[in-house]
């Protein structure tokens, strides 16, 4: 009836399951057929040396699965009229190449932008604070969260921006979400519509760009100068519009700041015509002469900023925490939105950062990250001035995480190919634009860049490969 069954205690399947397994290839393979007689579960326990539970444990999913049927007294039976079971393996399709995402869980490469110096995060401050948030937890921290975020952490957070963004706020004007990208996909749930005309930075960030074309949103390219976008611009290119997205503080990528007067035309068409602004403030606490600039949201008076930050830039990226402030006569919708996209962040992780606020950490960190970018940047800079010379155009701004490099020639993309290559995170700058003609640059952090030595490494190697 059946071939011996000897059990494979190497295997990482229990052996009720090999057991189980082998029942049903002997069923498909015809050795045991419709309606015939299996062993009682006391002689197979004995024949084959296992514990009568292992045997009963086959036995009960196979009748679970309708392979036998339990008859009492008269015994177990193969499931009569049971249908031919097909004995040859299915072969797998064959599969598909892997999505290039944006983000693979890979340790940083030399020179990549958008991440904080992670050699320098206090984490052993961190888990401590991350045990005791465990320790202490009650049953608050087993129920559903709150969608608009963790309460203690909002209020922590507008209490921040009161203090050092000059932003005035209440608790239920923020939400926490899952990233930057999070809280635009809220902001389009809630107030945008299908073909949406929308100003963007030209150039601008383009993760924030891709993911507003993939919402539905038309985006009209604002050419950015030294006074950062340009108002007049935007107003006669698409008057109509009804959303600006724009990175006041440092312009995301050339890193200029919008002037005054150019924050109060912005301002002034938003309020005249019920339009929209969406404030990137994504590393504005990173200034480097003098202190950080008030942020547009600050200057606001009716209503029309809606403001977003991240703790990605100043903590660390696997957090995927960032914050949107709404005008208060929105938080209604931005609640039922909120509630219905369940953009969550695990409650340790909030309860954590409340915490490092709270507690005075984060103003610590934050002071100790500027002077130690000051002398990162200073060495990235000098060491590719010293590889390059005139080759490389350098005008480090006041503040930001990263160093843009105009190229006199060249093409970008094709240098920047060359450097991924060879495992430097190079981003050229003509990626950046959606529709102008592009600037050549390329575009790189130096945030992880530990020794003045290993600045000048990184320079020679980015010289070789160009």
């Amino acid at each position: 009836m059946l071939t011996p069954f000897i059990p494979d205690r190497s295997q990482t399947s229990p052996i009720y399951r090999q057991l189980y397994q082998r029942f049903r290839e002997s069923i498909a393979d015809g050795r045991l057929r419709p309606g015939d007689r299996v062993p009682a579960v006391r002689a197979l326990a004995a024949e084959l040396n296992l514990a009568r539970g292992t045997v009963e444990a086959a036995y009960q999913l196979l009748i679970a699965e309708g392979y036998l049927i339990a008859r009492g007294a008269a015994g177990t039976v193969v499931t009569p009229h049971l249908p031919a079971l097909a004995t040859g393996a299915v072969p797998l399709p064959e599969p598909a190449a892997p999505f290039a995402s944006s983000h693979r869980g890979a340790l940083p490469q030399a020179l990549q932008m958008g991440l904080p110096a992670l050699d320098a995060f206090p984490r052993k401050l961190w888990t401590r604070l991350a045990g005791r948030q465990l320790r202490q937890a009650g049953l608050e921290g087993l129920v559903y969260p709150d969608p608009q975020g963790h309460a203690p952490l909002r209020a922590a957070i507008a209490t921040y921006l009161g203090i050092s963004r000059g932003i005035t706020c209440r608790a239920e004007q923020v939400f926490v979400c899952a990233g930057y990208r999070a809280c635009l996909d809220l902001i389009v749930h809630t107030l945008m519509q299908p073909d949406d005309r929308c100003w963007f930075e030209e150039p601008g960030y383009f993760m924030a760009r891709n993911a507003l074309q993939h919402a539905g949103m038309h985006l009209v390219p604002v050419p950015v100068d030294d006074q950062g976008l340009d108002v007049a611009q935007g107003i006669q290119r698409a008057p109509d519009a009804r959303f600006a997205v724009v990175t006041p503080t440092h312009q995301s990528p050339l890193g200029v700041s919008l002037s005054l007067p150019r924050r109060l035309a912005l301002l002034d068409w938003a309020g005249r015509n019920q339009r929209w602004i969406i404030e990137d403030d994504y590393d504005s606490e990173y200034r480097y002469q003098g202190r950080p600039l008030p942020a547009l949201k600050s200057l606001d008076q009716q209503g029309r900023v809606l403001y977003t930050g991240t703790f990605s830039k100043v903590l660390f990226p696997g957090l995927r925490l960032a914050y949107l402030v709404v005008p208060a006569e929105q938080s209604q919708a931005f609640a039922c939105q909120a509630d219905r996209l369940h953009n969550h962040c695990p409650q340790l992780l909030q309860a954590t950062v409340t915490a490092f606020l709270n507690e005075g950490h984060f103003a610590r960190h934050l002071n100790r990250m500027r002077q130690l970018y000051a002398h990162r940047r200073h060495w990235l800079v000098e060491a590719l001035q010293q590889a390059f010379g005139e080759r490389l155009h350098l005008n480090p701004q006041a503040g930001g995480m990263h160093v843009l490099a105009g190229l006199p020639e060249g093409d970008d993309v094709e240098m920047a190919r060359r450097a991924r290559a060879q495992g430097l995170s190079i981003e050229p700058l003509s990626q950046w634009y959606l529709q102008e003609t592009p600037r050549q640059g390329l575009v790189m952090g130096f945030t992880n860049v530990t020794r003045a030595e290993q600045a000048s490494a990184l320079a020679q190697r980015l010289a070789g490969c160009l």
